[in-house]
């Protein structure tokens, strides 16, 4: 079956919320932790069902947004979905106290039950509303974001599209790009505000009616942080502007010198050659092709992976009107596969969204297999985008099939990307963390702060006075700032794993391999911390972990001669 042929219908939420009253009542009279068991397995399945529903909405929504019918389809989860956590918590609070806990434990282990102990905390019905107002928020943005077309080139085209000339030799047409870019986001400048403004109003009332200060201390807990707090994440903060920001410092000096320009700005960022940056050759169905070739040779695994992506053609990968922006693996439990979303642009992510959300979804596929209850199937996010990120690295024999003879350029471009992204991805972090403990600031006072973080994160950034981005609004475009609240500095310490992952390929592949695989067949059973101690690797937190991966890779960059 294809994933267009997948029947949809709207599923009862009413049926659902009986069934999962009826597995708490159970659970609550269950006399062994066996039948406890059995229950848990029920309860799983009946959430998968209705949550397979939601993803099917979600996806054939972000395929085109203003698509009517699954617009308010996903409207009706945005609304349900608060109130089915509400009756979760109240199964997850059983099992939580449960008189067999220690029996469960030997089973399941202990990451559930810290997880649904963290859950807890996060959630009283009370915020419902709010919750279902957050929703609607998002959903403002992201459908703002997707209506963006601009007129470049001679062409309308949606924002995606302007990456392959924000990488273009003339230096003239890079500057253009992000200046039409820019003219859209000013020119809704108040709509962006608005929601944003809203947002925080909003997450912020969420935490103080659960009796937090702020909105802090619940992001963290909603992004399930089992091991760490904002303290290790300060400190973790420190390390990149001490051990990594001067690296990337000396990096772009090399870039600048390598495209022939006397000072260096915002606009040569992505450009990485002078004679152009490598960019992966033929149509997308050619490089969906050469994906399906790569992950066939690269293991058995990864071969029976591939070839159930294809046959139930589980991808959407061409940028198009009306298509939500950005890329995202999601998964489809009831049917035991993932989806891969992604907006090709002729650039060089294409191939990275290839093989970062192949991650994910091999991730997803793999622990499907391995692990039987779902609550354990994944790690926090931070774990799962070790997943990601070390694919990337792990599928290099393969680059030349989208490449050919610029293979080496991009390999080059990547690992110096992989570097450069780690103080954006922390300074993107920390200007949450800014804006959630002053939620009052205005949002000049919200762009005044961007653009201290740019002058210390990414001190070599000149932005020449672009709109949009020369007035410190360029965060307005990570959409994980308005839809993820916190979610980004689990891709700064997920690279630094990542990089870990390359280092070991780099003397030697195949212990590379097994690494990660032993890492990915863990899932989600351990904490993000133990699973890389598990697998061999250093946790990102442990002080200088990052100092030594600034060596070891930057070492290798300064002996690729292109």
């Amino acid at each position: 079956m294809k994933f267009n042929e997948i029947p949809y219908s709207r599923p009862s939420h009413e049926e659902l919320l009986v069934k999962i009253a009826d597995f708490t009542k159970q659970l609550k009279e269950a006399d062994s932790a066996e039948k406890q068991i059995e229950i848990l397995k029920a309860f799983e399945k009946a959430i998968s069902s209705f949550n397979t529903c939601g993803t099917i909405a979600h996806i054939r929504n972000t395929i085109d947004t203003r698509d009517k019918f699954y617009d308010e389809e996903r409207k009706y989860y945005d609304e349900m979905g608060p109130v089915i956590t509400e009756k979760e918590q109240e199964f997850e609070k059983e099992l939580i106290n449960s008189p067999f806990r220690k029996e469960l434990e030997k089973e399941l282990g202990s990451v559930m039950f810290i997880n649904a102990e963290m859950s807890q905390r996060s959630f009283d019905p009370k915020i419902i509303p709010l919750m279902q107002e957050e929703n609607t928020l998002t959903a403002q943005y992201q459908k703002l974001y997707a209506s963006a077309t601009v007129n470049f080139d001679g062409k309308d085209m949606p924002l995606p599209m302007l990456g392959q000339y924000k990488q273009s030799p003339d230096r003239a047409v890079r500057k253009a790009a992000f200046e039409v870019e820019g003219k859209f986001f000013d020119e809704h400048r108040a709509e962006f505000d608005q929601i944003f403004d809203n947002l925080i109003k909003n997450r912020t009332k969420q935490a103080q009616e659960l009796g937090f200060e702020n909105f802090l201390e619940l992001g963290y807990l909603r992004r399930q942080r089992n091991c760490y707090d904002a303290e290790d994440v300060a400190n973790y903060r420190k390390q990149v502007l001490e051990d990594l920001v001067p690296l990337v410092k000396k990096l772009k000096e090399k870039q600048r010198e390598r495209i022939g320009v006397d000072s260096f700005k915002f606009y040569d960022d992505p450009f990485a050659f002078k004679d152009g940056n490598a960019n992966p050759h033929g149509t997308p169905e050619h490089l969906l092709a050469c994906a399906k070739q790569m992950y066939s040779e690269m293991s058995p695994e990864t071969k029976e992976f591939i070839e159930l992506m294809f046959d139930m053609d589980l991808f959407d990968v061409i940028s198009k009107p009306g298509k939500a922006p950005g890329g995202y693996c999601t998964s489809l439990h009831d049917y035991n596969c993932p989806f891969i979303f992604s907006n090709f642009n002729g650039t060089s992510g294409d191939v990275d969204v290839l093989t970062h959300e192949a991650g994910h979804a091999f991730a997803f596929y793999t622990a499907g297999k391995e692990i039987p209850y779902i609550a354990l199937q994944q790690p926090s996010m931070e774990g799962c985008e070790v997943h990601s990120m070390s694919m990337e690295f792990l599928t290099s024999p393969w680059h030349h099939l989208f490449f050919e003879e610029e293979t080496a350029k991009y390999q080059l471009s990547h690992a110096e990307d992989a570097l450069s992204f780690i103080p954006y991805g922390t300074m993107v972090d920390y200007f949450q963390e800014l804006v959630y403990t002053n939620p009052d600031w205005t949002p000049e006072q919200r762009n005044e702060a961007w653009a201290k973080l740019e002058s210390e994160f990414r001190p070599y950034m000149d932005f020449d006075n672009l709109p949009f981005y020369g007035r410190g609004a360029g965060w307005q475009r990570q959409l994980h700032i308005y839809l993820y609240p916190f979610y980004y500095i689990d891709y700064c310490m997920a690279q630094t794993v990542a990089l870990q992952v390359f280092a070991k390929y780099l003397k030697d592949p195949k212990e590379a391999w097994e690494t990660y695989l032993k890492y990915t067949k863990m899932g989600g059973t351990k904490t993000f911390v133990d699973l890389v101690k598990t697998a061999g690797l250093i946790s990102p937190l442990d002080n200088g972990c990052l100092k030594d991966v600034c060596v070891t890779i930057g070492n290798w960059a300064d002996q690729q001669e292109i």
